[in-house]
C-alpha cells in the first residue's frame, strides 16, 4: 500500500519544494554592476546589439525612472533597493539553442527538472525558456510555423523583418511614463519573446515561455509582446520560478497584448516565484472589435506583488475575462486585482477571483472598473471571495468603479470566509487527515482556475496549493 501512495503523490508530505528551489552555482559569463547608471543601460545596449532607436529609448525610459517617484499606495517596497540590484546577468551560453541537447548541462539539467521539455514534447506547440536574462532556447513546431505564426525571442526579432512591426507596438500599452517600475523595465529590459498570429489563423496547442532566474541580487526584465491578428486564436502560457536566496530578487517583465477584431487571445500564468521576490510586473491588453481577452492567473510566490492585469476594451462588443488564483502565505504580501477599460459599445468584462492567505500572508484584491461615455450598452461582472485560514492572516478587497454612462450594467460582490470546522470534521470521519482535508477543501476554493488551465498545469496549480497547505494546521 505504502508504495501505490507514494507512487500516485497523493499526500502532501510527498511533495518535494526542491522542485523549485534547487540551485546551481553562478557560472554567469558575464553581468554588469549592481545600481542603475547610464553607463550600466548603455551596457546592456551594447550587450543586446540594439538598433539606434532602442538605445535611445532605453536613455529616455531611464531619464523617466530617474524623475519619477515610488510608488506609496501598496505593500511596503522599501527593502528594495536598487542600487544592490544587477540587472543585467548572461549565462553561460554563447548563443540562443534551437536544439536542447545543445544547451549547457546545468541550464538544461534546471528546465529538466521543471519539466519544460517533456511539456514541449507532450503538450506545447512551442517553447521559449529564459535563464536569468537571456533566452537559452527556443523552438516552435513546423506544422505552427508553417501557418505563418511568428514564435522567437524578442530581441532577434529587431534584426529581422519584423522591425518595423515590433517597433510600432514596443512600449505603447504601458509607456515608460505609466509607473516607475514601466520606466525601469524600458531601461533595462532584456529576453522575452515575440508573437505574432496571422489573420484567420488558429493556434489549436498552446505556446509556452518559462523564466528562470537563478542569480542571487539580480532582476528579470523580459518582454513578451504578441500581436493575434484578425480573427486568430492562440492559448499562450507563462511560467516562472526562481530558487530562494536571502537577498532581495527583482521582477519587473512587461506583457503587452495585441487582440485583432474578432480575435481570440488566452493568456495563462502560473507564477511561483521565491518568497524574497518583489514582483512588479505589467501586463496589458489591447482588444479590438468582436475581439477577446482571457486572463487566467495563479499567483503563489515572492514576497510582495504588486499585479493587475489590464484589458483595454476599444473596439465594439470586445470582451474580457479574468479568471485567478492567489495564495498569500508567511512572509507574503500580494497586492493583485485587476482593471478593465471599457471604451467602445456593448463591450463587456467578467472577473472571478479567489483569493487565499494563512500563517500571517496578506492578500489584498483591488479591482478598477472603468465605463467611458463611449461605452452605452455594456456590462461587467466583479465577483472576488477570500478564505482565511487563521486568525493572523489578512484578506482585504478593494473595488473601484468608474462609471460615465448611465447605459450600463455594472455588478460587484465580494466575500470573505474560513474553512468550516464542520466539513474538516466531516472529511476527517470520511478517513482524511486534517491537514488532507483543509488541502482538499482550499483546493476545490481554487477549482474555478484550474478548470480553465490544461491538465498538466492545473495539477501543477493543486500541487502548488498542497505545498502551501503543509504544516498550516494550528
Amino acid at each position: 500500500m505504502k508504495e501505490k501512495e507514494t507512487e500516485e503523490k497523493t499526500y502532501v508530505e510527498d511533495i518535494d519544494r526542491s522542485i523549485y528551489d534547487f540551485r546551481y552555482d553562478e557560472k554567469d559569463s558575464y553581468r554588469v554592476d549592481e545600481g542603475l547608471t547610464e553607463e550600466i543601460v548603455r551596457q546592456i545596449s551594447e550587450e543586446k546589439n540594439d538598433p539606434q532607436w532602442m538605445r535611445d529609448f532605453r536613455l529616455e525610459s531611464l531619464k523617466i525612472f530617474n524623475k519619477t517617484e515610488m510608488v506609496d499606495w501598496g505593500p511596503d517596497i522599501s527593502g528594495l533597493d536598487m542600487d544592490n540590484i544587477v540587472t543585467y546577468v548572461r549565462p553561460n551560453t554563447d548563443r540562443m539553442h534551437a536544439n536542447w541537447d545543445e544547451v549547457p548541462t546545468d541550464i538544461k539539467d534546471t528546465f529538466e527538472r521543471l519539466g519544460i521539455p517533456q511539456a514541449e514534447r507532450e503538450s506545447l506547440a512551442g517553447v521559449g525558456a529564459q535563464y536569468d536574462s537571456e533566452l537559452v532556447y527556443h523552438n516552435v513546431k513546423d506544422e505552427v510555423a508553417s501557418q505563418g505564426v511568428i514564435y522567437t525571442d524578442l530581441e532577434s526579432a529587431l534584426h529581422t523583418e519584423h522591425a518595423d512591426r515590433i517597433r510600432e507596438h514596443f512600449m505603447k500599452l504601458v509607456p515608460p511614463t505609466d509607473h516607475k517600475f514601466a520606466a525601469l523595465h524600458g531601461a533595462v529590459w532584456s529576453g522575452g519573446s515575440f508573437v505574432y498570429v496571422p489573420s484567420g489563423v488558429s493556434v489549436e496547442i498552446p505556446l509556452q515561455s518559462y523564466f528562470r532566474l537563478n542569480a542571487p541580487g539580480a532582476g528579470q526584465f523580459e518582454h513578451t509582446l504578441i500581436i493575434v491578428d484578425e480573427g486568430a486564436y492562440l492559448h499562450f502560457i507563462e511560467g516562472c520560478s526562481a530558487p530562494k536566496y536571502n537577498v532581495a530578487n527583482l521582477h519587473a517583465g512587461c506583457v503587452e497584448l495585441f487582440v485583432g477584431e474578432g480575435a481570440t487571445l488566452r493568456y495563462s500564468t502560473i507564477e511561483n516565484w521565491s518568497k524574497n521576490m518583489y514582483n512588479l510586473n505589467t501586463k496589458r491588453a489591447r482588444v479590438e472589435k468582436n475581439g477577446k481577452v482571457e486572463w487566467i492567473s495563479g499567483s503563489f510566490g515572492s514576497h510582495i506583488s504588486y499585479l493587475y492585469p489590464m484589458s483595454v476594451l476599444a473596439g465594439e462588443n470586445a470582451r474580457a475575462e479574468f479568471t485567478s488564483v492567489t495564495f498569500a502565505g508567511e512572509g507574503q504580501n500580494l497586492d493583485t486585482g485587476t482593471k478593465v477599460l471599457h471604451n467602445a459599445p456593448n463591450t463587456s468584462s467578467y472577473v472571478n477571483t479567489r483569493s487565499i492567505s494563512k500563517s500571517g500572508g496578506i492578500s489584498t484584491f483591488r479591482s478598477s472598473v472603468v465605463v467611458s461615455n463611449k461605452a452605452k450598452g455594456s456590462k461587467s461582472s466583479v465577483s472576488c471571495q477570500s478564505l482565511m485560514l487563521d486568525d493572523i492572516s489578512r484578506s482585504d478587497t478593494i473595488p473601484a468603479m468608474d462609471i460615465r454612462t448611465s447605459d450600463a450594467d455594472i455588478g460587484h460582490e465580494a466575500r470573505i470566509g474560513r474553512i468550516s470546522d464542520d466539513v474538516v470534521f466531516y472529511l476527517m470521519s470520511r478517513g482524511m487527515s486534517e491537514e488532507d482535508a483543509r488541502a482538499l477543501i482550499v483546493t476545490g476554493f481554487a477549482d474555478t482556475v484550474g478548470k480553465e488551465l490544461p491538465l498538466e498545469y492545473a495539477v501543477e496549480m493543486n500541487n502548488l496549493i498542497r505545498l502551501e497547505m503543509k504544516g498550516s494546521i494550528g
